[in-house]
């Protein structure tokens, strides 16, 4: 009987392995952006994940959301989904971020030479990777799934957020148990990473109010199922007299491939847009 001659899976991912030891970008990772994020997940969102990011009300979960949609579309196809802006929104939210401008500045025109300038710059980085925005389909992730096939060559699908795929009347944590293992089974059979945020329960009610696992809810599916969790925590939401504006910690409260810990943001608020403390000036 003569061997195959195909290449097996296991040499396919010891290529990889010698092209990440090589610095070559790795194969099945979409990059957040942000150097401190990519890092601690071994080189960026993985496509076959789910990712789920939540906060507080009024944390940055959506600015975070969009930010990482921006910086990965740069390099890869992206789509970002919303259940709470349409389109325009999320551009003019955009355009704010990196061109650190106001939403309201950009409205009323009132733009000083400086900001006008780095608006301008920014909507000409835009149009050249700008993701794909859209609302999220009145059929939750089932619309997202006929989104994927019509518009194949997505790498990455952001949602926000999580509570916006419940379409039924039914008990919402039974229908959001259900999104968030139809998301991971739509990560897997598409091969793309899935990023949604989730709004968690009010956390100002105990001491420490750094988001766990459980704070994630919808019957545990976030906690069993998610690859990846993230929980953004701002102690100035909490705590105002504490000179510490922008300080943010986005916690790895789960990480299925690799360690979990936290990195250093920086969140501007007046223009809604993070920053890595390793890299600001991006």
């Amino acid at each position: 009987m003569s061997r195959t001659t195909d290449i097996s899976p296991l040499s396919v991912l010891l290529s990889r392995v010698d092209s990440a030891a090589d610095g070559s970008p790795l194969g099945d990772a979409v990059g957040s952006g942000f150097p401190s994020i990519d890092k601690i997940l071994g080189g960026g969102l993985r496509r076959g994940d789910l990712v789920v990011l939540g906060g507080d009300v009024g944390s940055g979960k959506s600015a975070l959301a969009l930010a990482i949609a921006l910086r990965a579309a740069s390099a890869h196809r992206t789509l970002f989904l919303s259940g709470e802006m349409p389109p325009e929104r999320i551009h003019e939210r955009a355009l704010a971020i990196e061109g650190r401008a106001t939403i309201d500045e950009l409205r009323l025109g009132k733009l000083d030479d400086v900001t006008r300038a780095s608006v301008g710059a920014a909507a000409v980085r835009l149009r050249e990777s700008l993701p794909i925005v859209d609302r999220i389909p009145a059929d939750g992730v089932a619309g997202v799934s006929a989104i994927l096939l019509e518009m194949p060559g997505i790498e990455l699908v952001v949602i926000d957020c999580l509570q916006s795929l419940a379409t039924r009347p039914d008990p919402v944590a039974d229908q959001l148990a259900v999104a968030v293992n139809s998301l991971k089974g739509l990560a897997l059979d598409r091969r793309v990473a899935i990023l949604t945020t989730a709004q968690l329960s009010p956390l100002s009610d105990r001491a420490d109010r750094r988001p766990t696992l459980d704070d994630f809810g919808v019957l545990g599916a976030v906690k069993h199922q998610a690859d990846v969790v993230l929980a953004l925590y701002r102690e100035e939401m909490y705590d105002s007299a504490l000179d510490i504006a922008g300080a943010t910690e986005l916690l790895v409260r789960k990480n299925r491939n690799g360690g979990i810990g936290y990195v250093d943001l920086y969140f501007y608020s007046r223009w809604l847009r993070f920053e890595d403390m390793l890299d600001p000036d991006r």
